[in-house]
């Protein structure tokens, strides 16, 4: 595993650099820093940044990020982010460890990209349909508030972990969709405690930082196919 800040471009490099400041500034200007969220969206940006250059450093940052944010779900009583990122998307952060460093490109620095075949693509919809109604029961028991976004957010997190441990491009458009969900649900619960709108912000800056993540990897995986041909 080698060091990935190392290899960061300057475009790289302002926006990790650009989305941290983002991120901390406006935990500071909510007037209540909660350091958890704060220390959450940190790693959470870091890992984003990391998994877009495909390096397994991103993965085991995820697992912590994952440990952070279920915390921090907990605490609203948003059970079903809670469980899903300590039940599912942690578990499959270790095992695309696992999978990424089994598998790298034939440079070393990174993953290398794996496309999706038929078989891959039916696991998925089987899979995401029984961990969406799986989840949907045990949140409609926990009385989650937003039930409906955050069963959605199961699936999408199902999605992504899966994509990711598949060593697939379309593993960030899984987050992007993800976040997208997220930024719904935290906004709602923003309404009722505005010392939750920073955690909004960290997910509308988590969308942008995966869309990069997606173009870095397809344009990667194109040089991949022009070196095959």
């Amino acid at each position: 595993m080698n060091n990935p800040i190392k290899d960061l471009t300057i475009k790289e490099w302002i926006l990790w650099l650009g989305s941290l400041w983002i991120v901390i500034i406006s935990n500071l200007v909510s007037g209540d820093v909660d350091i958890l969220t704060l220390v959450a969206a940190c790693i959470g940006i870091t890992s984003l940044i990391f998994a877009a250059k495909g390096n397994v450093w991103a993965q085991i940052l995820m697992v912590v990020f994952s440990v952070l944010y279920g915390i921090i779900s907990w605490r609203f009583r948003y059970w079903g982010e809670m469980i899903t990122y300590l039940g599912m998307t942690m578990p499959m952060a270790v095992w695309s460890t696992i999978t990424w460093i089994k598998n790298p490109a034939e440079n070393g620095k990174e993953v290398a990209i794996q496309k999706l075949n038929g078989r891959h693509i039916v696991g998925l919809l089987f899979f995401g349909t029984i961990a969406t109604a799986v989840f949907y029961d045990i949140l409609y028991v926990l009385k989650t508030p937003n039930i409906v976004f955050s069963t959605i957010s199961v699936t999408t997190s199902f999605l992504a972990a899966s994509l990711t441990m598949l060593r697939s491009s379309y593993y960030a458009l899984g987050y992007a969709s993800n976040d997208i969900v997220l930024i719904v649900l935290w906004v709602l619960a923003s309404m009722e405690n505005p010392a939750y709108i920073p955690v909004v912000v960290n997910f509308v800056i988590f969308f942008f930082n995966d869309m990069y993540g997606f173009v870095s990897w397809k344009k990667r995986e194109r040089v991949c196919s022009m070196t095959a041909n």
